[in-house]
């Protein structure tokens, strides 16, 4: 498969942001907006209230590896920016991707579930 498309700098995060699109759970908030295109872009937000910098950055792995197993069954055609919550900190991948599916499933933009 292609390599994954991200989003790049604050304006872009901005964007997204500014849509007001959000739908969030116990572990993340995905804010949601279409950008025409044939794929998706994303972007992964994760704060310092989350940890220490080896945290942030294990949480930031569990949440791009939860879209690339998931990234066929979610329509394309969005920007997507995820939000890690602190209560995400400890959580086991599937957790993460669960709760990324969940969120899928809400904006109703997942084949699955």
């Amino acid at each position: 498969m292609s390599k994954m498309i991200t989003l790049k700098n604050s304006r872009e995060f901005g964007s997204v942001y500014s849509t007001k699109n959000s739908v969030a759970n116990k572990y993340l908030v995905m804010y949601l907006r279409s950008n025409g295109l044939d794929y998706n872009r994303l972007g992964i937000s994760v704060s310092k209230k989350v940890g220490n910098s080896v945290v942030r950055h294990r949480v930031t792995r569990l949440i791009r590896e939860a879209y690339r197993l998931n990234r066929a069954n979610i329509d394309v055609g969005y920007d997507i920016v995820i939000v890690a919550r602190p209560s995400s900190k400890d959580k086991k991948c599937q957790d993460i991707e669960s709760a990324l599916m969940h969120l899928c499933g809400l904006k109703k933009i997942s084949h699955i579930g």
